[in-house]
């Protein structure tokens, strides 16, 4: 294309420099040419650089933290109940939906009744018949007292009727008693739940024959509070012991770290030390009581108890929002004086309240990202601006 030509059709605020280019000397003309596609590629260049992608630091800091030990726990419910057949028959519809909250003295099962009740009216029966005995029987004691005072009957005959009441008393309290086990008896077709809590999955359908062998129906788990139950050393709690005054001692707080990490957002107490070392462990048994108003924490289940005992030493914090990991390990991304974002491998001795306790990798000064990682690469330049504190 012709110079004149291309300048026609691409204005640059240069053309009067290229016209006198072309009128003067052709080496000029170049040199206006080459300006001029410079200028035009800086101008591209400059509008394709992306802006510095915008973060948020904060600055690693030295506080005084509690000293830490940490051990593996057990979750246990602090009230469990397997609810069992105490009568034998046949399970009428259920009272309730599986995994659901129940409440105390809710019906949980029911069981036909319709034996019990006939069995119960049976047993009512026979405490008529009794009593109508015991009637009788009194009567005709009281009788032979007034005729043995002018000795109308024999001393052998009011023995016998004295024996006679006797007998009727008794035959009354045993069928009162026969009574009194029917009702129980018709009692245990509703079978109800004792505690509150969480009921697991049934055992049995409705229709099937179940009894006292049938082993457990369903089971209800108090999960609120939970217990969780660890082991400690006796060197341990001996030191703790030495260094924590005893009333001290039942304030220990005590967090947990969950199967993925994360740590429990409850903190708990400690509610029983063991009095009994297990020889084959050479450990005591220690238990915390936790809140558990969300039922994240479950029967059974395996966590980690972090005790915070001991006095405050020094340790270096970062927001916890800041720690990531990979493949390769845990890492935070660093802030220089140059604006520019470095990937630094660092040890995270625990991580809790939203805050993580760097052991090493970091010093004191540092400028980690807390927001903004996804759009960070090591060595790119970044637009920091300070997190608001926590």
């Amino acid at each position: 294309m012709h110079c004149s030509t291309w300048a026609q059709t691409h204005p640059t605020g240069l053309e009067p420099h290229v016209k006198h280019a072309q009128t003067s000397h052709p080496g000029a003309l170049l040199s206006a040419i080459l300006l001029t596609i410079g200028l035009a590629a800086g101008a591209i260049a400059a509008f394709a650089q992306p802006a510095p992608p915008a973060v948020l630091v904060a600055t690693a800091e030295l506080r005084d933290v509690a000293g830490t030990a940490e051990f593996v726990g057990r979750i246990k419910a602090v009230d469990k109940v397997d609810l069992r057949a105490r009568v034998t028959g046949y399970l009428g519809p259920r009272r309730f939906k599986e995994g659901d909250q129940v409440k105390a003295d809710q019906t949980i099962f029911t069981l036909d009744p319709a034996p019990f009740e006939a069995t119960l009216a049976q047993r009512k029966a026979e405490v008529a018949a009794a009593k109508a005995t015991l009637d009788l029987a009194t009567v005709q004691a009281q009788r032979g007292r007034e005729l043995i005072k002018t000795k109308t009957i024999p001393q052998s005959e009011l023995d016998q009727r004295e024996a006679t009441l006797l007998k009727a008393q008794a035959s009354l309290q045993q069928a009162q008693a026969a009574q009194q086990a029917a009702e129980v008896d018709l009692s245990y077709t509703q079978i109800k739940s004792p505690i509150d809590g969480r009921i697991g999955q049934a055992a049995y359908s409705p229709g099937n024959l179940v009894g006292p062998d049938s082993g457990v129906l369903a089971t209800v788990v108090k999960q609120d509070p939970i217990q969780v139950v660890f082991n400690v050393s006796q060197r341990q709690l001996l030191e703790a012991r030495r260094d924590v005054p005893q009333e001290q001692l039942n304030a220990i707080v005590a967090r947990l770290r969950l199967a993925d990490g994360s740590t429990y957002d409850q903190s708990g107490k400690l509610d029983f030390i063991g009095v009994q070392a297990d020889p084959n462990t050479d450990s005591i048994p220690l238990r915390a009581v936790f809140p558990n108003p969300k039922d994240l924490l479950s029967d059974g289940m395996s966590v980690r108890v972090v005790i915070e005992a001991g006095k405050p030493a020094q340790a270096l914090v970062i927001p916890q929002s800041a720690v990531a990991q990979d493949q390769a390990g845990t890492y935070v991304f660093v802030v220089d004086a140059a604006n520019k974002a470095i990937m630094r491998k660092v040890k995270i001795e625990m991580q809790r309240d939203g805050t993580a306790i760097v052991k090493d990798g970091l010093a004191a000064g540092d400028r980690v990202i807390v927001q903004g990682q996804a759009r960070v690469r090591p060595g790119m330049t970044v637009a920091p601006s300070a997190a608001p504190p926590a």
